[in-house]
């Protein structure tokens, strides 16, 4: 599927749901792709991309960079807390902050460096114990440590369990994000994006759908 059929797509589940189409932000799920499949998404003019992991970001993007200009690369995979700095230093948004000790390194890395990412905490909604991010019943309080950490906070991201219906879980992620002010929803992939347009994304993650299956185990 292109680049341009997904675009549609958004498009299209942006009217029926009575939202405008710059209101959701699609990112480009780059992670072990190869190089030319992203630099033909790159030529068609797409800007946001999404990577797992900070060595490969880090190996890729900055060629792209003295490339193409200015491009938005957000960290959508789990973060150590010692890869924090080369990951506040290469990305414009980190998706997967989900736990305090992470929160308190990154707003330590931040009052020395001057800058930070934008933040989408982690919450895991299915309560998975072999996934990252905070309970759901944890965080409210997670939200407030953040913001008392002074940390730029724009919102909440999730990934459903495989086998349950994602939209109960984006609604869920959607409550906590109303409750505590917060307008950014990182939620939706290949598979059910449109859905979760439906109940307010704001960024969706689209990854084989653009650039087909990936070519290593992520």
């Amino acid at each position: 599927m292109s680049l341009s059929e997904i675009n549609s797509r958004i498009e299209a589940a942006c009217a029926k749901a009575g939202r405008a189409a710059n209101t959701v932000n699609l990112i480009a799920v780059s992670k072990v792709q190869p190089l030319d499949r992203v630099q033909a998404v790159l030529d068609e003019g797409h800007r946001l991309f999404g990577e797992n992991r900070v060595q490969e970001a880090a190996g890729k993007w900055p060629d792209f960079r003295d490339q193409y200009g200015e491009i938005n690369v957000h960290l959508i995979g789990p973060l150590q807390s010692n890869k924090a700095r080369q990951a506040m230093e290469l990305f414009q948004a980190i998706h997967s902050v989900d736990r305090p000790k992470l929160a308190k390194t990154i707003a330590r890395l931040a009052q020395e460096m001057g800058k930070c990412p934008e933040l989408f905490l982690q919450v895991n909604t299915g309560e998975e114990a072999q996934k990252a991010g905070v309970l759901p019943a944890d965080a409210d309080a997670f939200i407030a440590e953040c913001r008392a950490l002074a940390l730029p906070v724009r919102g909440l991201m999730c990934i459903p369990p495989v086998d349950e219906e994602p939209s109960l879980h984006f609604s869920l992620l959607a409550k906590i994000a109303a409750r505590n002010d917060l307008t950014g929803l990182s939620m939706g992939m290949s598979s059910d994006f449109e859905s979760a347009i439906a109940l307010g994304a704001t960024h969706v993650r689209v990854g084989s759908a653009i650039f087909g299956a990936r070519t290593a185990s992520a």
